[in-house]
């Protein structure tokens, strides 16, 4: 039978709980469980009951394909779950802590990172897995393709999810997080399924964002030998159709959407720049591999490729070896960039209805919803900063081509136009008694100066980047509204001059410097969204 038929659950296995250790509301959670399979069993709106009263790994678990390997930033995978998602250390004296959800099966305490990390900056140095494998993810070592990896800078993607402020993990090049020896993850041509919410704005064509299963000792030890989930602009095999980004399948020494390694689906030109991005791939490995991915904010899965393993040799079987990598290759070939906030492992091949009902409660957890707050300079505040220039009381701050410049925004103005001159206030990278503006619809991208030209760009954690994005409110230079001072250059001030954006002063040598209409050039009005 091909693994992307549906078939009924194995009702003889049992579904595996969350660790033994952490069992408040385990009631609950097989309450969900029976519901969830009762779903599943009648075919009848399993994936609604499913988003209402399990989470992914209840889900996976009641079709008989239970969790080896759950992480997540945001939230709980299990119902039950109460114990923490991930761990930060802190650059001031070294300390660490652990982050937890506010209840079980609920969303992540990022209030308690943003104390604990107050006045300092932290990284993340471990991500746990929720399920009873206790397969854990560390900051990942040499291989043979990379040095050591560093942790990634815990405050770089905030995100509203579900109505709570979150962090995701935002992947620069250099960054990456595994582990060799793990318990319970498919090895030599087990079957196993896997997903990740990702970013399709945070993305390049540099090897490899992965998330799954690679090999133990941090080398390319052959075709076969992994078995992840890839998402970025990469194309390994020519033809790729459109401009990306794609969900491939890294199974070594190439990066699938096929068995001939190239697309042969000429509809599957990528996601392109959604801000949240279900990815899935499944393998029985033996002679079928299949890809998918989804909004992660509405709607279903599509289905890119369902058929049997690639036809080089080394494939059919696979050779998995079990080790979990995220971030990097199999290798550790660590140039890639990307997001991820939540992804699991399954032991055996999830049906077609598990996945439907895992995405279901994927859209239902609520990825990058409104903060709730909006019109002020107060930390998760929505706004949008008008000119206060006579010439241009109708134009806004916003982003194009990452690029920062003014434009005319109106009612009638696209979706696209809106949500471009839309940020999220946030605490200042370097200095959280100032702010910094993060954009609505590129998650951990912020407004920052180079070469005293404003441009959107992905928080890297540098000592640069958060100076750089980091602006200091006081009362507009005009009289009235706000102006916004540069932290690192504080005679500077965020301006608009012929409709770019420029840190720039009150005279100089740059045609922005021009003093004539200095003040009110730098004076903004903080309005409600156009995005809310």
């Amino acid at each position: 039978m091909l693994p992307e038929t549906p078939r009924l659950p194995r009702l003889l296995r049992l579904p595996r709980l969350p660790r033994p250790r952490r069992l408040r509301g385990a009631a609950l959670s097989v309450l969900a469980v029976c519901a969830t399979l009762a779903g599943l069993l009648l075919g009848v709106g399993a994936p609604q009951a499913a988003a209402a009263s399990s989470l992914p790994c209840d889900v996976y678990a009641a079709a008989g394909t239970p969790c080896v390997a759950a992480h997540s930033l945001v939230r709980a995978l299990y119902s039950s779950y109460s114990g923490s998602l991930y761990q930060v250390q802190r650059a001031s004296d070294g300390a660490t802590a652990n982050i937890g959800v506010l209840s079980a099966g609920g969303y992540a305490n990022a209030a308690a990172q943003d104390s604990f990390c107050s006045g300092t900056t932290c990284i993340i140095t471990k991500i746990y897995d929720q399920s009873a494998r206790h397969n854990d993810l560390t900051v990942e070592g040499a291989g043979g393709a990379g040095k050591a990896d560093v942790g990634a800078p815990a405050d770089a993607l905030p995100v509203t999810v579900g109505g709570h402020q979150v962090y995701g993990l935002e992947i620069s090049a250099g960054m990456g997080y595994r582990n060799d020896s793990t318990s319970g993850v498919a090895t030599n041509g087990g079957a196993e399924g896997m997903y990740m919410v990702t970013s399709g704005t945070h993305v390049n064509g540099s090897c490899c964002f992965d998330y799954g299963n690679a090999e133990t000792n941090n080398k390319d030890t052959g075709n076969g030998h992994m078995d992840a989930i890839n998402f970025g602009t990469e194309c390994w095999f020519s033809p790729c159709y459109g401009q990306g980004p794609w969900v491939q399948a890294d199974l070594e020494n190439g990066l699938f959407q096929s068995d001939a390694g190239y697309s042969k689906n000429t509809s599957n030109t990528g996601t392109g720049p959604l801000p949240f991005v279900t990815a899935l791939l499944k393998n029985n490995g033996q002679n079928h591999f299949a890809l998918k991915y989804g909004n992660a904010q509405s709607g279903g899965l599509t289905t890119t490729y369902s058929g049997g393993e690639p036809t080089t040799s080394g494939y059919s079987p696979m050779h998995q070896e079990g080790a979990i990598v995220l971030g990097t290759g199999g290798d550790n070939s660590n140039g890639s960039i990307g997001s991820f906030f939540e992804g699991v492992m399954t032991s055996g091949i999830p049906t077609d209805a598990a996945d439907n009902a895992v995405q279901s409660d994927i859209v239902s957890a609520g990825y990058g919803g409104a903060t709730g707050s909006t019109g002020t300079l107060g930390a998760g505040s929505e706004i949008s900063l008008r000119a206060t220039t006579s010439c241009c009381t109708s134009d806004y701050v916003r982003h194009q081509n990452s690029a920062g410049v003014l434009s005319a925004i109106t009612s009638s103005s696209s979706s696209l136009d809106k949500n471009d001159a839309t940020w999220i206030v946030r605490k200042g990278l370097a200095d959280g008694s100032c702010v910094s503006f993060e954009s609505r619809n590129y998650p951990g991208d912020f407004l920052r100066h180079y070469n005293f030209k404003l441009y959107r760009q992905p928080m890297d954690g540098t000592t640069q980047f958060r100076s750089d994005a980091t602006f200091c409110p006081q009362t507009g230079k005009s009289g009235s509204g706000t102006s916004f001072a540069s932290y690192n250059y504080p005679t500077r001030y965020l301006r608009h001059y012929n409709y770019n954006l420029y840190i720039a002063s009150d005279g100089g040598s740059n045609d922005f410097d021009s003093s004539t209409s200095w003040t009110n050039d730098v004076s903004w009005a903080v309005s409600s969204p156009w995005a809310p």
